[in-house]
């Protein structure tokens, strides 16, 4: 009995102390874009799962040297679009990552938008390759959106030039999931009793009598 006793009490134990199992990193392409689209692949970034945060390891080429904007934007394309009539490249991302909408871009952990992030230094030869740690970012957060390479730098204020100076968008990569803020929405969106179709006629339903109509007499 008492064998069978400490066999439960080590089992519970072991059951306690087992950590949750992470979530598997999430792995991006990224390619340069032009107004006309999509073109030759930069590389790769990973975004894993770490205390207080994300680990993104970025494995990039072919880009100009020099410092470079670099942000999470909202939405998961990388499409071109049109900004006042002029054809640009990746507009289709839309804005910077900003679900409280402080409408602030103040760089990474500065309080503005959530997705503003470290700013890339890539080297003469156009390569780079670095970690960094991502805190307050989720893979919840990152999943359904884009990542963001500017051609210029980023002084992570909008002073003198909006959103760190960054200007055009010359790579980017979708990341592949499910938005957090989607998910959000789709568990809180009240069912709709939605309008039959053009031309549908809504079914008649038959009024059955009361009890009371039932026994009076016809007259």
């Amino acid at each position: 009995m008492r064998t069978k006793n400490a066999l439960l009490w080590i089992g519970a134990g072991l059951f306690v102390t087992t950590p949750a199992l992470a979530e598997k990193p999430v792995k991006v392409t990224v390619t340069h874009i032009s107004p006309d689209g999509a073109g030759k692949p930069v590389g790769t970034i990973v975004f894993r799962e770490a205390k207080d945060g994300l680990t993104m390891q970025a494995k990039l080429k072919g880009l100009p040297p020099g410092e470079h904007g670099f942000h999470l934007h909202e939405n998961p394309s990388c499409d071109p679009g049109e900004k006042d009539g002029v054809k640009g490249a990746g507009l289709a991302a839309g804005s910077h990552y900003d679900p409280a909408s402080t409408k602030a871009h103040k760089g990474p952990g500065g309080g503005g938008h959530k997705g503003d992030l470290p700013k890339l230094e890539v080297a003469k030869n156009g390569n780079f390759r670095g970690r960094f740690k991502l805190e307050g970012l989720t893979l919840a957060d990152v999943k359904g959106r884009s990542i963001m390479i500017h051609e210029g730098g980023d002084n992570y204020s909008d002073e003198p030039k909006p959103l760190g100076g960054g200007g055009a968008r010359i790579a980017c990569g979708v990341i592949a999931g499910e938005p957090a803020m989607n998910n959000m929405a789709k568990k809180a969106a009240p069912v709709e009793n939605k309008p039959p179709a053009e031309g549908v006629k809504p079914a008649k339903t038959e009024e059955k009598p009361t009890p009371a109509e039932e026994k009076k007499p016809a007259p």
